[in-house]
């Protein structure tokens, strides 16, 4: 009878190590699940937060780029403007031939700035994109003088500033 009892405890040992292991698996599955969703729900928030500040960053690199656009036009109307008023005293000092050309290079300057104002953002980085890849020996050489056109007007900047 002590073996039949030893055999009961044992079995019945047996049945709760099995019930105890099936609800142990059950409860780490949960917990990998939850740990599952908790990383699926970070992951999410990362990509919303990074969706979210990129349509930022393209927001303001946006309104940055129209206000350079209204500014270049503006210059190249101010310095088409300079060119023909140039050409009066061009005409008096060197001839109406040399008159005719300062008029000519404002004409084209002025229709230069009018086609910057009629396109939007897109069209003209995409006619940038162009210039580039027909030719870009051209594109580099611009690259090159505006830097150098850049660097002298900050240079001229820091001179007219001298530190104390």
């Amino acid at each position: 009878m002590a073996d039949s009892s030893v055999n009961d405890t044992v079995n019945d040992l047996k049945t709760t190590a099995n019930h105890v292991g099936t609800e142990l698996g059950k409860t780490i599955e949960n917990e990998v699940g939850n740990a599952s969703g908790k990383t699926a729900d970070a992951k999410q928030a990362i990509k919303e937060s990074a969706s979210k500040y990129s349509a930022q960053a393209a927001d303001k690199a946006r309104t940055f780029a129209e206000d350079g656009k209204a500014r270049a036009s503006g210059a190249l109307e101010q310095i088409a403007q300079l060119l023909t008023d140039a050409a009066g005293q061009v005409d008096e000092k060197l001839g109406s031939q040399y008159g005719g050309y300062a008029r000519s290079a404002a004409d084209s300057v002025s229709g230069f700035a009018d086609q910057v104002k009629a396109k939007d953002i897109d069209e003209l980085v995409d006619d940038a994109r162009e210039l580039v890849r027909k030719s870009p020996a051209i594109a580099v050489g611009a690259a090159a003088a505006i830097g150098f056109v850049i660097a002298r007007l900050v240079q001229s900047g820091v001179d007219a500033n001298p530190k104390a």
